[in-house]
């Protein structure tokens, strides 16, 4: 028997006395992964950390699972492999999901380069609760940005296995949202998602006692 067929076997999902409905009900809104993906300087991270302000000032129960902030700690012991990258998602993922039974609204801003890899974290939600945003940026914009200096690092063959340079990125076939932020500003793009968020998707909950 190997380590999978023993973890089957005996370990069984313990059902908490606390749904996901009734942390909804009590904070008055949905909670939804919203899940950012693009290529490195494309404004990933800057847009979900405004949205993130914009949601908390709201009142909205809302977290950031940064990608690079998680490889300094659940993932730090990974590496931008394909084989690596499809565990960091797959963690995030898993975590996400537990923000979302927490009731909370989750946002994370990775990479995620691969279609596979997106379809496999959205399976594990419920229909809805996932939203995937592509922020579609050109790799000549990213490259003049560079915020953090790796398109040049990698350009040189300091970095292996960068997305863009020398491993591909696979667009999004069908996302909920689409940022163009080679013609979008940060607060554009903010006010587009709250717009969705608000009126499309329903977050904020019509509770009648």
């Amino acid at each position: 028997m190997n380590n999978n067929d023993e973890t089957k076997n005996n370990v069984f999902w313990h059902q908490s006395a606390i749904k996901k409905e009734d942390r909804e009900k009590q904070n008055g809104h949905r909670s939804i992964m919203i899940w950012f993906t693009g290529l490195s300087g494309s404004g990933k991270s800057t847009i979900a950390n405004a949205l993130q302000h914009k949601l908390f000032e709201k009142n909205i129960n809302v977290y950031l699972l940064d990608g690079d902030n998680l490889r300094h700690g659940i993932n730090k012991n990974l590496s931008f492999t394909a084989e690596d990258r499809q565990e960091n998602i797959r963690r995030t993922a898993e975590i996400g999901k537990l923000f979302v039974d927490a009731g909370t609204v989750v946002l994370s801003a990775l990479i995620s380069p691969f279609e596979k890899e997106r379809l496999n974290a959205r399976a594990l939600f419920k229909q809805g609760e996932f939203i995937e945003v592509y922020v579609k940026c050109s790799i000549e914009e990213c490259e003049n940005r560079d915020p953090k200096g790796l398109y040049k690092k990698a350009r040189k063959g300091e970095i292996p296995h960068f997305t863009g340079i020398d491993q591909p990125y696979e667009e999004p076939k069908n996302p909920e949202i689409v940022m163009d932020t080679n013609k979008l500003s940060i607060g554009e793009s903010v006010e587009i998602l709250i717009s969705y968020l608000f009126d499309k998707a329903g977050l904020l909950l019509n509770i009648k006692e």
